[in-house]
């Protein structure tokens, strides 16, 4: 049976060589994510053994690197992630809207990747609460994640929104809803969007918030740069809204699909030898690069070391957590007890955990299999550190045999 192929084999094999040939354009964060994947689940970050009580039979578990940009690191902190979130998940229907920043400010963004992501962040939310006030006269929630890929890999910043079908209102006593198939309408959206951006852009480059530097050092001639927004703002900018969700269960089904994503998973890669990396894009077809240009796409989705691409806003803002969230709650469970919704229109509430999932429970949860069971027998694995199982085996070695 022909071994998984790993983004990390393409790091370990073609890595130190990228590293000396970009040695003046790699940061310490690419660095590190590089280093951190190529050792993750190696000897080199240490482990443990794993026995078994009943058959002895044994296998070595090295340690994960835990790095957030790791396509094998992401399972069990997703699981625990998407736990907590369920507090916060309201009984009723759900939208997905799409904010995508136009191309001609990718350039910048590579080069201000802190600064545009924020922007995103806060020009995307800020439309969809302004919405909110205007057309409900309440207060919507959302949860914003970051994605910066293609499935090719290239640099494309956009931000998945999950929105909820309401708002609570300005005195807190009562919910206000939108129709089940329709949220706000996307062109409008799209134009206070465009103009939010804009405006922001033009008051970071006024302020010199902006590194202009590399490929975008023309931007810091002012009319240049005022060309370039002029030319952005009297472009149609496209906000995709998808299908309405049907309910909190199909919030949970698409927070675990999106959240923890990293720009490529292992599953989606084909072949790598030296010369080629192949890997699977969309509809059956295939994309296929030389491995320094696979790196180098790779390292354009590493975030600034401390960004936070998961954020809540609205109801979902850490300060709504305990007063107006619960409040929200309470209305729409309220409205489903007297008939007021329609079945499509409010889900049940999911149902709170009894107490929080330890590892082993995640890990049994996601993929079906006990980590402590042995595959052998079934009997229960003894977890030792690597030391302990040396000094055991040194014990055997010595320990006098039974003459009979």
């Amino acid at each position: 049976m022909r071994p998984a192929l790993e983004v990390a084999d393409i790091f370990r094999r073609h890595g130190p060589n990228y590293c000396v040939a970009h040695d003046g354009h790699l940061g310490r964060v690419e660095r590190r994510v590089m280093s951190a994947i190529a050792l993750c689940r190696t000897a080199a970050l240490g482990g443990h053994v794993e026995t078994c009580a009943d058959c002895a039979h044994s296998r070595v578990a090295y340690n994960s690197c835990r790095n957030r940009h790791c396509p094998k690191c992401q399972g069990l902190a997703q699981a625990a992630w998407l736990e907590k979130r369920k507090e916060r998940i309201l009984p009723t229907h759900y939208f997905h809207v799409v904010f995508t920043l136009p191309e001609e400010l990718r350039v910048l963004g590579r080069h201000n990747a802190r600064v545009l992501y924020d922007l995103l962040f806060a020009t995307a939310s800020e439309t969809l609460l302004d919405f909110g006030r205007g057309e409900l006269g309440s207060q919507i929630g959302l949860t914003a994640v970051l994605h910066t890929w293609t499935r090719d890999l290239r640099f494309h910043p956009h931000l998945h929104c999950v929105v909820t079908g309401g708002g609570l209102d300005v005195e807190n006593n009562r919910w206000v809803p939108t129709s089940t198939r329709f949220l706000f309408p996307v062109k409008a959206l799209a134009a206070r969007f465009r103009g939010k951006v804009c405006s922001r852009l033009r008051a970071l480059h006024a302020a010199g918030a902006l590194q202009l530097e590399g490929a975008c050092a023309d931007l810091a001639d002012k009319k240049i740069w005022n060309r370039l927004v002029d030319a952005i703002y009297r472009k149609n900018w496209v906000v995709y809204a998808k299908a309405p969700f049907g309910g909190p269960e199909q919030v949970f089904q698409y927070l675990g699909r999106y959240t923890h994503r990293v720009a490529i998973s292992n599953t989606r890669l084909v072949h790598v030898d030296e010369d080629e990396v192949r890997f699977r894009t969309r509809d059956g077809k295939h994309a296929s690069l030389k491995p320094e240009i696979f790196i180098g796409r790779f390292l354009l989705h590493v975030l600034p070391r401390g960004f936070v691409k998961i954020r809540h806003f609205g109801l979902m803002a850490s300060g709504n957590a305990t007063t107006r969230l619960p409040v929200a709650r309470q209305l729409l469970l309220a409205l489903i007890a007297l008939g007021s919704t329609t079945p499509h229109a409010v889900a049940e509430a999911p149902p709170a955990l009894a107490k929080a999932l330890d590892w082993r429970e995640r890990l049994l949860l996601l993929t079906g299999v006990d980590p402590l069971l042995c595959l052998r027998c079934g009997g229960l694995r003894v977890r030792l550190s690597l030391g302990e199982w040396q000094r055991h085996l040194r014990a055997l070695a010595v320990a006098p045999r039974d003459s009979s």
